[in-house]
């Protein structure tokens, strides 16, 4: 199947994006979604976090404390290096469980990391939702309450936006109307089934 890794910065889009690719029938698979579930209580990797971190981000519930985790290690080089050799392999190894599943005309794999980590070596394409930096600020601090220099802090430890783009394939500016962005989105759709069709020709 034809896979195309779509990523971005926060507060980009990603997951707006794919489901309107998704509504066009391409099949997906959302790694944020696979990085909640392997730190579910029950998991080898919530107990190996909970081993190397203590229980100052664990809940009373159990549950990791993810606010917690996340101010240790934005703080911490190392201690993100420790969590992401904790994490990085299970999400991987669960990731192409999950692609391997897939049925449609061609995948999306929706990931933040995938060009940071060895993802982008799973897809054909590569597509970046590119969003201006002081928009993903503003959305950023709208969307999950944090402060502007908060917000700022988080696109600025991300990987640059010139960074990205150079790495793209494809890109979709999401800035303007939905029906705007949802035109690039057909375009895009109607590419990608040429390429799938010629990528499963015998």
């Amino acid at each position: 199947m034809l896979i195309i890794g779509l990523t971005g910065g926060i507060a980009a889009g990603k997951t707006t994006i794919a489901e309107a690719f998704a509504r066009r029938g391409a099949a997906w698979v959302d790694v944020d979604h696979l990085a909640r579930e392997v730190v579910m209580p029950g998991e080898p990797a919530l107990a190996d976090i909970r081993a190397r971190f203590g229980d100052a981000i664990m809940t009373e519930q159990g549950e990791l404390n993810r606010a917690a985790l996340r101010q240790i290690i934005f703080d911490d080089a190392q201690a993100r290096q420790d969590l992401e050799a904790i994490t990085h392999p299970r999400i991987r190894e669960r990731l192409i469980q999950r692609l391997e599943t897939l049925s449609g005309p061609y995948a999306l794999l929706v990931s933040p990391l995938l060009l940071e980590t060895d993802q982008h070596q799973l897809v054909n394409r590569i597509l970046v939702i590119d969003v201006p930096p002081e928009e993903q600020i503003r959305r950023t601090c709208e969307r999950d309450g944090v402060s502007e220099a908060q917000a700022r802090a988080i696109v600025d430890a991300q990987m640059s936006r010139n960074r990205r783009l150079a790495s793209a394939d494809d890109v979709i500016d999401n800035v303007g109307s939905f029906h705007v962005v949802d035109a690039r989105i057909e375009r895009l759709d109607l590419f990608y089934r040429q390429l799938a069709s010629q990528y499963n020709a015998p």
